[in-house]
C-alpha cells in the first residue's frame, strides 16, 4: 500500500522527499522511492565530482538503514548526515559559496579568506 502523506526531511541544503516525481514534475508520495534535492536555493558553487559525492553518500547512508522502517526521524537522520557532509565539502574547498546567489546566508560559516602574506 502507498503512503498517503509524504514523508520528507528538509534541511538548509538537503531535502529528501519519499516520493517520485510524475510526468508533471509533482512528487507522488512513495514507499519505495527517495527523491533528493540537494542545494535548492543554490547557495553553493557545485562541480559533477563534488555533486556524484553527495550522491554517492545518500546512497551508501540509504543502504544502512536498509530493512528499518521508512518514517520521518530516519529521513531526518539520512538528511542530517548529509547535510554535514555538504559542511566537509565546504570546509575542504571541494565547494563554495555562491556569491550571486539570491541570498548570502553563509549558513555553513563565513567563507575562508587568503591571507596576503606580503603585507
Amino acid at each position: 500500500m502507498e503512503n498517503t502523506t509524504l514523508l520528507k526531511s528538509t534541511t538548509r541544503h538537503i531535502r529528501i522527499f519519499a516520493a517520485e516525481i510524475d510526468r508533471d514534475g509533482e512528487l507522488v508520495p512513495s514507499n519505495q522511492v527517495l527523491t533528493l534535492d540537494i542545494d535548492p536555493d543554490n547557495e553553493f558553487n557545485w562541480n559533477e565530482d563534488a555533486l556524484q559525492k553527495v550522491h554517492y553518500k545518500f546512497d551508501e547512508l540509504v543502504e544502512a538503514n536498509s530493512g528499518a522502517d521508512l518514517t520521518d526521524y530516519n529521513l531526518r537522520r539520512i538528511g542530517s548526515d548529509l547535510e554535514h557532509y555538504v559542511r566537509n565539502l565546504l570546509q575542504s574547498g571541494e565547494i563554495s559559496y555562491n556569491l550571486t546567489a539570491r541570498v548570502t546566508n553563509y549558513s555553513m560559516g563565513l567563507p575562508q579568506v587568503a591571507v596576503d602574506e606580503d603585507k
